[in-house]
C-alpha cells in the first residue's frame, strides 16, 4: 500500500509543477501568477476540487510522445466564491505555452457540462498560445466543442472570462460568447490575426499591446469589460462581481440585509444646471441613489455616453442604465447603443431589475452614423428593452427627445414605473428647434424675428417642455421631487418584486444583428 501511496503523491506533485521551476519562473517574472495560483486567489480557501489532474494528451506525432504533462496545460474544477458553488479552468502557460488540442479542450468541455447541468457559474482563465499545431484538426475541433457549450449555457449560467496572457486567433471567440470579459494590463492581449499577419497583409506596423491590449480593447473595440492592474486585482474583481448576480436564470441575485431609514437625498435637487444647455454628471445621480458603496461599472472607459453598470438598492441588486450628459450630451449612437442592449440582456437573463435614469437629446447624428447602421444598431436597444421581463422603472431627470425617448424604457415599450424629476422635457424635440419649424413662416414675416423666434420657443417649452403633459396622459406615473427618487425606487422595486409576465410562445425572436 506504501507503494501505492508514494506513486499517487508522487504524480500530485509532478502534476502541481505544471511545466517546471523554470517555466514557472518565467511566468512569475512577466508579473503573471501561475494557473494553481490564480485558483487560489479566485476561489474561497480551501474550497477548490481538482478535476482531471493526471489528465495527458494521446498524440504521438512530432514528438509529443516525449513531451507529456499531466494535466495537459488546463487545471479544471469547481470550488466555492463567497460560500456558493462555480466552475474553473485555468490555462497553464507553463505547459507548452497552455495551447489547446484534444485533452485539454475535453477537461474544459466536462467542467462547462457540470456547471450546465448544476446550475453554477462558469469562470475561465485564459493564458494560451492558441491551438496546439502539432495535434492538427482535433484543435480546431476542441475549440468548436467548447464554443458550442459556451452557446447552450448562453443565458442559463452566469459565464466570466479572465484574460491574463495571450489569447489570439479562434481563441477569443470563446471569451467573446460570454458575459463578461476581463483583461490584465499589459500582460494579456487579444486578437484574431497577430501583428505579423497583419504586417503581412495590410503592411501595418504594430505592437500586440496596440493591437489588441486591455487599453485598446477597454477604450476603442468595446470587447472587454473591465480591465485591472495585475491578476490578484482581475481576480477580486470576478468575486465582487458575482455578488450581484445569480448561480442560474432560474435563481435570484443574492439579497443583503437593509434597514430602511431616511431614504431623502436633498443633494440631488442641485443637480439639475438652470441652462438645459449645461452638462451634469450622472454618476452623481446613481452615487446618491444606490446603496453606498455598491456601484460597480461596467464598460467604463468604452461609449461614455451611456452608463451601465451594477447596484444595490435597499440591498437589492439592480442594473443600471443611464444617459451621461457630460459626454456627447447623453445622445445614443452605434456604440452606446451596443454597449447598452448588451447589457439589458445580460440582466433580464438573469431576473435583475433595471432602473433607467434619462437624460437624451436624441440619436447622434451623421453620415458616419447613417452609413454604419445607426438605424439597426439603436433599433437593438428598443428591442433590448421591449423584450425584457424584469422588473423596470425610468426616471426622467431632464431631456427626453424624440425616438431616444421612446428606446429608453418608456412606458409605451413595457417599463413598469415611470417617474420624471419636474426639470423633465419630455417633447418631439428641443424647444428651439421645434419652434423653427412649427413658426417658420411667422418668425420670417415678422419685424423682429429673433425676439418672434424667442416668444414662440417660449410658447413650446410652456405646452410640451416640462413632465406634465405627458403626465395628464399616463406615459409618467408620478412627478417627483428628485430629493425623493431614492425612496420612490425602493418602494416601486418592492412593489414589482414578485412581477409576473407570460413569455409568447416562440423559438426565439429576431434581435436586428
Amino acid at each position: 500500500m506504501n507503494e501505492q501511496v508514494k506513486r499517487l503523491q508522487d504524480l500530485q506533485a509532478k502534476a502541481q509543477m505544471g511545466g517546471g521551476e523554470k517555466r514557472i519562473a518565467s511566468q512569475h517574472q512577466k508579473g503573471k501568477l501561475t494557473a494553481r495560483e490564480r485558483v487560489d486567489v479566485l476561489l474561497d480557501e480551501g474550497s477548490f476540487e481538482e478535476i482531471g489532474m493526471l489528465v495527458t494528451h494521446r498524440s504521438t506525432n512530432f514528438g509529443l510522445d516525449q513531451e507529456k504533462y499531466l494535466g495537459d496545460g488546463v487545471i479544471t474544477g469547481y470550488g466555492k466564491i463567497h460560500g456558493r458553488l462555480v466552475y474553473v479552468f485555468s490555462q497553464d502557460f507553463t505547459v507548452m505555452g497552455g495551447s489547446l488540442a484534444e485533452a485539454h479542450a475535453q477537461k474544459i468541455c466536462k467542467v462547462m457540462d457540470l456547471a450546465m447541468k448544476n446550475g453554477a457559474p462558469l469562470i475561465g482563465l485564459n493564458d494560451s498560445g492558441g491551438a496546439r499545431i502539432q495535434e492538427g484538426v482535433v484543435s480546431l475541433g476542441g475549440y468548436a466543442d467548447i464554443f458550442y457549450r459556451n452557446v447552450q449555457a448562453s443565458g442559463v449560467i452566469p459565464q466570466i472570462s479572465a484574460i491574463m496572457g495571450p489569447c489570439a486567433g479562434g481563441a477569443v471567440y470563446s471569451p467573446a460568447l460570454t458575459d463578461f470579459i476581463m483583461m490584465v494590463e499589459n500582460t494579456s492581449y487579444m486578437f484574431v490575426t497577430g501583428p505579423n499577419v497583419v504586417k503581412t497583409v495590410t503592411h501595418e506596423e504594430v505592437t500586440s499591446e496596440a493591437l489588441g491590449g486591455a487599453s485598446t480593447h477597454s477604450t476603442k473595440s468595446g470587447v472587454t469589460h473591465f480591465t485591472a492592474e495585475n491578476d490578484v486585482v482581475c481576480l477580486q474583481n470576478i468575486r465582487h462581481l458575482l455578488s450581484y448576480m445569480p448561480s442560474n436564470c432560474d435563481e435570484d441575485a443574492p439579497r443583503l440585509p437593509y434597514d430602511l431609514g431616511n431614504e431623502k437625498r436633498e443633494k440631488l435637487n442641485s443637480i439639475i444646471p438652470p441652462s438645459a444647455q449645461q452638462p451634469y454628471d450622472m454618476h452623481d445621480v446613481i452615487s446618491e441613489v444606490v446603496d453606498g458603496e455598491s456601484w460597480v461599472e461596467v464598460h467604463k472607459d468604452y461609449a461614455e455616453n451611456i452608463i451601465v453598470g451594477f447596484a444595490r438598492l435597499a440591498g437589492r441588486s439592480i442594473g443600471v442604465v443611464a444617459n451621461q450628459p457630460a459626454y456627447l450630451a447623453g445622445v445614443l449612437d452605434i456604440k452606446s447603443s451596443n454597449k447598452a442592449a448588451r447589457f439589458v440582456r445580460f440582466c433580464d437573463a438573469f431576473n435583475i431589475p433595471l432602473l433607467v435614469f434619462e437624460d437624451v437629446p436624441g440619436f447622434l447624428p451623421g453620415t458616419d452614423q447613417e452609413w454604419n447602421g445607426i438605424i439597426s444598431n439603436g433599433a437593438k436597444l428598443l428591442y433590448a428593452f421591449s423584450e425584457a421581463t424584469v422588473p423596470r422603472v425610468t426616471v426622467i431627470t431632464r431631456k427626453a427627445y424624440g425616438g431616444a425617448y421612446d428606446v429608453m424604457n418608456s412606458k409605451h415599450i413595457g417599463a413598469d414605473m415611470n417617474f420624471a424629476w419636474p426639470t423633465a422635457e419630455i417633447a418631439v424635440m428641443g424647444a428651439k428647434g421645434a419652434a423653427e419649424i412649427i413658426f417658420k413662416k411667422e418668425i420670417s414675416e415678422a419685424a423682429d424675428r429673433e425676439a418672434k423666434w424667442k416668444e414662440k420657443e417660449s410658447e413650446y417649452a410652456e405646452l410640451f417642455a416640462n413632465p406634465y403633459s405627458a403626465a395628464e396622459r399616463g406615459y409618467v406615473d408620478e412627478v417627483i421631487l428628485p430629493e425623493q427618487t431614492r425612496e420612490k425606487l425602493i418602494r416601486a422595486f418592492e412593489m414589482l418584486e414578485n412581477k409576473a409576465e407570460p413569455v409568447i410562445k416562440k423559438k426565439h425572436g429576431n434581435i436586428p444583428l
